[in-house]
């Protein structure tokens, strides 16, 4: 089973073909043909070793590791309501320029530091528009959205 048994397999249906009954076919090990299989084997091994191969299709999540937001000038509402120093009770004021009037704290979150839940997804080929029309958390997922290619232009130097 594999590639070599399936070189051995074809090389005995070629003899078949030319007349030759199986008895007198060879295909023991260190026979010429189990070396020619072996040989070949390897050829087809280094060649497909020395292959660039493209992803052509590609979907899954991703996580977000950092967010990082510098801090923000903010504009303030026409009114703003602050504890006030009359017994601490709330004070209402007007504002007359409130633009530019706050600057917040920066945001600095992670995955593992500061709490970061955040969804995403990358793809190559056509865009699934949300990630609820794909799952590869398992192997089916995996060989349904995902794809390999070789093209032919790209080997033809190692052909």
């Amino acid at each position: 089973m594999g590639l070599k048994d399936d070189l051995i397999k074809a090389k005995v249906e070629c003899f078949k073909i030319m007349g030759k009954s199986e008895d007198e076919i060879d295909s023991s090990v260190g026979s010429a043909l189990e070396v020619e299989a072996n040989l070949m084997t390897e050829a087809i091994v280094n060649f497909l070793t020395s292959c660039q191969f493209r992803i052509t299709g590609l979907v899954a999540p991703v996580v977000l590791e950092d967010f990082n937001i510098p801090p923000q000038q903010g504009d303030v509402l026409p009114s703003v309501q602050a504890l006030g120093a009359n017994g601490g009770g709330p004070v209402t004021t007007n504002v007359t320029n409130g633009t530019n009037g706050v600057l917040t704290k920066a945001i600095d979150v992670g995955k593992d530091v500061g709490g970061l839940e955040s969804t995403g997804y990358v793809y190559i080929g056509g865009d699934p528009d949300s990630q609820g029309e794909f799952d590869v958390s398992d192997l089916d997922g995996i060989r349904t959205f995902t794809s390999v290619e070789l093209f032919r232009e790209d080997i033809e130097d190692l052909l």
